[in-house]
């Protein structure tokens, strides 16, 4: 079906007029100058030639991945170094130098972030996995697949809790995805990609202006492959079209249409058995699951953002975004470890079988309004808007236990498995097991204000508050659970010398309570986790502009942590009570740098120091061990450099991550590592060709520990990808 789609996209961009031979890689990517909307912003005139004449204009190297505003701090347009938080953003051009095809590609470029397991992430020391689509809710990916960059223009990161702007979330930080918009310039582009293990894709991607005012987007995507685990096959399929029209100078209204299909045979993957010592106790190919088993997930997104301009100092815009998605999974889930010959090493692995049904429908409406006025000397930036998320969601699930608790499911040697003795048919759960039926609702609704201040031309203030009330519903109990809560953020810049601007800001966040966790026989109802964030950094431009140096410091601290009450049933009713009194500490700085070696050579390096501590507790506490946060590094540098050869046509780039030892959740230690990656690029004619090795040196690694029974995540062994894209 992919492979139809394409061609018939592929015969229309045939259809259309040709580009100029003159156009060169990167092209495509001036996406960067438009706004939300897919509009075009106001830019200098040599920029506005270039991207006429379909030409990328590059002064220096750094120019491919330097971003110089963001909405993801204010929700305006705001330059980062006016933001007082620390932001990164990832561009396309990054991306791509990067050959990254999913988020889990690009940790090594965000300053205070690593993996956890799938697409969740450690945050400043917090376990989290806090999802934006161009600002707002809607996850589709959301559960245990991990989203896919296709169609993702830039990647967002602001760190620390964010609930003065986005209401509930973790106090790590929030990572938004920019989708890509419809452009008003012609781009037609045709991508084939080939690697080691089986690896293939193809894409292709129309875009540009049509008849009055009016620009369209069509996006097509397939990849497939058979990964380094036992059992495994993976296929993506993304299928992605936009609309943008304009009305006027003042109105444009845009929409935008994905539909997402995701295979992971033998998945969902766990890790791989590993000792205290953090040593894999088999090879990193083992996997848990059988050939039969799957994970398949397939999503319909659409979106619709209208912007209207009132004056020239009040504008406003609105976006409802809507998805549904459907995420079915048979597979068999470690139960626990044995050693059989009595040597001391464990040397087989219990298993159940898990046959699980989840579908989701949310719809998330936002409305911002922006005021610029000034009060005498003062020139002020206000915003005030609010946000409607509500998501239902319904699970089946069912299990059959291991042979050892009198089940039916045999269990699997580490050493020597022998798969394909067993599947999920072989259980027969249809006839002996019912489904456990779950139905929620989760509501979040909020307002907020926010003022940016130019006080001086080099002094500016940001101040804003939201109120947020959210709601969490068993619909099959009845039970739900409500509350309401307020979050703040003041903070200022200011230039200390020409290129140097200094900043300082203090905010609040909070993130509520499980729904499982309110219910009376564990001692609920409980308050949310309430977080603070003080931070001080600088944002400097320095030697001419060809050194972007930000250096963040900052501490933030979570409260009202769940966690076991000591005295255990309080109230006598079979269930143990749970206690909030945690209280955990994040400290840490951060350093990023982007840096022009020479016209042709940029540098970029994310350096992370983060020391996370639990300071107050009365048990154990979810995802930590004794004072320390599982999957937490205290130190993590990720680098990448390119050098362009214009002589040649060519670039060359090296890429390096290291990330210090840490614990996994059951204590047991995840060794340190440190991966390099290499690519070159060249284009011939209207060819761009390149090649990507990641793990150049082919290192075995853990990339994240989770419980001891079902081991470590082991990071991919050496890769090789080799794409042609062909535009015109």
């Amino acid at each position: 079906m992919i492979l139809r789609v394409l061609a018939l996209l592929l015969a229309a961009g045939m259809a259309a007029p040709a580009w100029s031979e003159s156009e060169t890689a990167g092209a495509e990517n001036t996406a960067a100058g438009t706004g939300e909307s897919g509009k075009p912003e106001e830019t200098g005139e040599e920029e506005d030639v270039a991207r006429l004449e379909g030409v990328t204009v590059r002064s220096r190297a750094a120019s491919l991945y330097r971003v110089d505003d963001s909405s993801l701090g204010t929700r305006t347009d705001t330059p980062l170094e006016l933001v007082p938080q620390s932001i990164q953003v990832i561009p396309r051009e990054l991306i791509e130098d990067q050959a990254a095809r999913q988020i889990t590609d690009l940790y090594r470029s965000i300053s205070g972030v690593s993996g956890f397991s799938y697409s969740g992430v450690t945050f400043r020391g917090f376990r989290q996995d806090e999802i934006l689509y161009d600002g707002v809710r809607g996850d589709p990916f959301n559960g245990f697949s991990i989203p896919q960059l296709f169609n993702i223009d830039s990647v967002q990161v602001l760190k620390g809790p964010a609930g003065a702007l986005y209401g509930s979330g973790a106090p790590g930080g929030i990572i938004n995805y920019v989708t890509k918009k419809p452009t008003a310039y012609e781009m037609r582009k045709v991508e084939i990609g080939v690697g080691n293990f089986d690896y293939n894709s193809l894409s292709a991607e129309f875009s540009g202006p049509l008849d009055n005012g009016t620009r369209y987007r069509i996006g097509a995507y397939f990849d497939e492959e058979n990964p380094f685990r036992f059992n495994t096959h993976t296929e993506n399929r993304i299928f992605d079209v936009g609309l943008a029209k304009d009305f006027g100078n003042d109105t444009t209204l845009l929409f935008q249409y994905t539909e997402i299909g995701q295979h992971l045979g033998g998945a969902r993957l766990r890790g791989v058995p590993a000792n205290d010592a953090g040593e894999f106790l088999t090879t990193i190919r083992w996997n848990h699951n059988e050939p039969t088993d799957f994970q398949d997930l397939s999503a319909r997104v659409a979106q619709a953002r209208l912007d209207h301009r009132f004056s020239a100092n009040f504008r406003s815009d609105v976006t409802v975004r809507w998805y549904e998605n459907t995420e079915l999974q048979n597979y068999h889930e470690p139960r626990g470890l044995m050693d059989t010959d009595g040597d001391g090493v464990f040397d087989y692995t219990m298993r159940e079988f898990r046959d699980q049904r989840r579908h989701n429908d949310a719809l998330n409406v936002t409305i911002n309004n922006v005021y610029e006025f000034r009060t005498g000397t003062l020139e002020h930036m206000l915003l005030f808007g609010g946000d409607a998320f509500t998501q239902d969601g319904i699970q089946y699930s069912r299990r059959a236990r291991q042979v050892e608790a009198g089940g039916v499911v045999p269990g699997l040697d580490l050493v020597d498995p022998v798969y394909g003795l067993t599947a999920g048919a072989v259980y027969d759960l249809a006839e002996t097991t019912p489904y456990e039926y779950r139905e929620s609702r989760t509501v979040r609704n909020g307002l907020y204000l926010q003022d940016q201040l130019r006080i001086s031309a080099r002094w500016n203030l940001l101040a804003g508050v939201r109120w947020d009330r959210f709601e969490d519903e068993d619909r099959v109990s009845g039970e739900s659970f409500s509350d309401s809560g307020t979050s703040w953020r003041i903070g200022s810049t200011y230039e200390v010398i020409d290129g140097v601007r200094a900043y300082a800001t203090y905010g609040t966040g909070f993130e509520p309570q499980g729904i499982g966790d309110q219910v009376a026989e564990v001692g609920g109802p409980f308050e949310p986790e309430t977080s603070e964030l003080m931070e001080i950094g600088a944002k400097t431009s320095l030697l001419d502009d060809r050194i972007g140096l930000n250096v963040a410091v900052y501490r933030i601290a979570r409260e009202n942590i769940l966690q076991p009450d000591p005295r255990g049933d309080v109230g006598g009713d079979g269930e143990d009570d749970l206690v909030s009194l945690g209280r955990v500490e994040s400290n840490g700085f951060e350093i990023d740098v982007l840096a022009d070696l020479t016209e042709l050579w940029a540098l970029n390096v994310a350096y992370g120091y983060n020391d996370t501590r639990i300071t107050e507790a009365t048990g154990s506490m979810s995802n930590a061990v004794g004072d320390r946060f599982a999957n937490a590094p205290r130190h993590q540098l990720g680098l990448w450099t390119r050098y362009d050869i214009p002589s040649l046509q060519s670039a060359i780039a090296f890429g390096g991550s290291y990330v210090d030892d840490r614990v996994s959740i059951d204590g047991q230690a995840v060794q340190a590592y440190t991966v390099f990656d290499a690519s070159w690029q060249t284009r011939i004619d209207d060819w761009l060709w390149q090649v990507n090795v990641k793990n150049l040196l082919d290192e075995e690694y853990a990339a994240s520990g989770f419980i001891e029974r079902s081991g470590h995540f082991p990071g991919e062994p050496r890769r090789v990808y080799l794409s042609a894209t062909y535009e015109f």
